[in-house]
């Protein structure tokens, strides 16, 4: 993954500091134990616990009631009902608009922590009186957005739990964030619940269609890049779960070169912008990346040909985990599919 923060693109990539298990609460889980959850819809009837993409198992004497996350992760479980009291992370508005990555929450009823990389306020922290904390992974164990230098202040406040994002389908986060938010309390059952995984698998089906369709007329080839000041940076498909979800549906992208050990992003100079020939071209659309009216302001950009055919459409690059956030994702994209056309 990437951010446009001053620290290095290596720091960037591998995500925020891995937290270690709370004294008391966790314990290390062995790879053959299911993840256990306390029954849905109260938080007082008994022991609770939780195996994460680390392996880690998490323990209580009862479900988490006071819990911290990444904004994309907190966004994920409102979805499903259960509440966050801070959250961490970029959530200032992009071009006038509410941030995507805080999708249906209220921002103005929870405690920031910090919004830049790097930033994650100990004092205010604590002052929670924190259950639990959760982030995504990119891929484990670091926990996104979690200081490096300052995990065991961290993790000796309250256990945590990370799910995986990076070089899996999907539909692996997807899964594990509902049986998360299920442990938690919520009801898997419930209206709204059921309707945003039946959009979803609509939605899925719809841009399957899609994909079949263009590949029957001679193929579409498909970008997903995100920019700062110095470098664009084309996305290596496999090690985005959407993007790797996207393939599995029949997308045919343009395969970025990993251009470090992390092996997220091929790294190119504004110069080099044309390597790849590409008819649709998905842009990062995080409050961290160049918005499209920057990059406009480059020569090389408005050269390339999906550019001039007005062929671009935002990439969700950091949706939350859930059916309901993903669901008008998979809708824009098919869309913009079906709208594209062969530019070779």
């Amino acid at each position: 993954m990437r951010d446009s923060s001053a620290l290095t693109r290596r720091s960037l990539l591998t995500g925020a500091g891995a937290l270690g298990i709370g004294a008391l609460l966790t314990a290390c889980g062995s790879d053959g134990e299911k993840a256990k959850a306390a029954s849905a819809g109260s938080a007082d009837n008994g022991p609770w616990s939780f195996k994460d993409d680390r392996g880690r198992t998490v323990r209580a004497d009862q479900p988490p009631k006071k819990i911290v996350a990444f904004i994309s992760t907190a966004a994920a479980l409102h979805d499903y009902g259960v509440a966050c009291a801070g959250v961490f992370g970029p959530t200032d508005p992009v071009a006038g608009k509410p941030n995507p990555q805080a999708g249906d929450l209220d921002l103005t009823k929870l405690t920031s922590l910090g919004k830049a990389w790097g930033e994650f306020n100990i004092e205010k922290y604590a002052a929670l009186e924190p259950d639990l904390l959760i982030s995504n992974m990119f891929p484990p164990p670091d926990l996104w957005y979690v200081p490096a230098e300052s995990a065991k202040k961290i993790e000796a406040l309250a256990p945590s739990v990370g799910i995986t994002g990076g070089r899996v389908s999907l539909l692996q986060p997807l899964k594990r964030y509902t049986e998360l938010a299920e442990s938690l309390g919520a009801d898997p059952t419930a209206k709204k619940a059921v309707a945003a995984k039946a959009r979803f698998d609509k939605a899925e089906q719809t841009l399957r269609e899609a994909a079949a369709a263009k590949k029957k007329d001679g193929g579409l080839k498909v970008l997903a890049m995100t920019g700062d000041a110095e470098q664009m940076y084309v996305a290596v498909p496999d090690s985005y779960c959407d993007l790797n979800y996207f393939k599995d549906l029949g997308i045919e992208f343009v395969e970025g070169k990993k251009s470090d050990e992390f092996g997220f992003w091929e790294f190119l100079s504004w110069e080099n912008a044309d390597k790849y020939h590409a008819d649709l071209i998905m842009v990062d659309n995080r409050s961290t990346a160049l918005p499209t009216t920057e990059l406009a302001k480059r020569p090389t950009w408005n050269r390339l040909p999906a550019v001039k055919a007005d062929q671009i459409t935002p990439w969700s690059m950091e949706e939350r985990y859930s059916y309901a956030g993903y669901a008008p994702v998979l809708e824009q994209l098919a869309a913009a599919i079906t709208k594209s056309r062969s530019l070779a």
